[in-house]
């Protein structure tokens, strides 16, 4: 009987942003400058707090580069892994090979945005890409686990961040 294998994956939505003026809203760097707001400031710490009393020690943050994805995850690691993978306007194939799932015995939090994490989360869960909203400063907590020849997606948590 082989030993059974999982990864944890908490997929966590950048907190509250700016908007961006009309002006700017084709802009890709500046959309990436975007910064939290003070909402969003205290969305990411609440979700946080959370993922602190929840996380194991060795879990491995990884961001978006755009901004407001940094201050999130700086909200829980003072120095989140930035990976440009995970910039707005990835795709659910492209999150996968950037975070390596469902590799082994590990949690990785990934700090990114929509409509790629709801898509990922759709296509882990179902099978098929979909579009699927995860809330700004939202956490879907999804663990894989092979068991003999079969994988498996469990879900392990989703936290709104309007009752933290």
């Amino acid at each position: 009987m082989s030993e059974p294998v999982s990864m944890n994956l908490i997929l966590w939505r950048h907190a509250d942003a700016e908007n961006l003026p009309a002006s700017l809203a084709l802009s890709a760097q500046a959309d990436l400058a975007r910064e939290l707001t003070e909402r969003g400031r205290k969305q990411a710490d609440k979700a946080a707090q959370w993922l602190r009393a929840h996380l194991p020690e060795d879990a491995i943050i990884l961001s978006s580069p755009a901004v407001r994805a940094v201050q999130t995850a700086q909200a829980l690691t003072p120095a989140p892994r930035i990976v440009r993978e995970l910039a707005p306007g990835a795709n659910a194939m492209t999150l996968l090979g950037a975070i390596d799932w469902p590799g082994t015995n590990q949690t990785v939090v990934v700090v990114g945005h929509q409509p790629a994490l709801g898509q990922l989360a759709a296509l882990l869960l179902s099978g098929q890409e979909a579009y699927w909203t995860i809330k700004k400063a939202g956490i879907w907590w999804l663990s894989s686990r092979r068991r003999e020849d079969e994988s498996q997606v469990v879900v392990r948590a989703v936290v709104n961040p309007d009752l933290l």
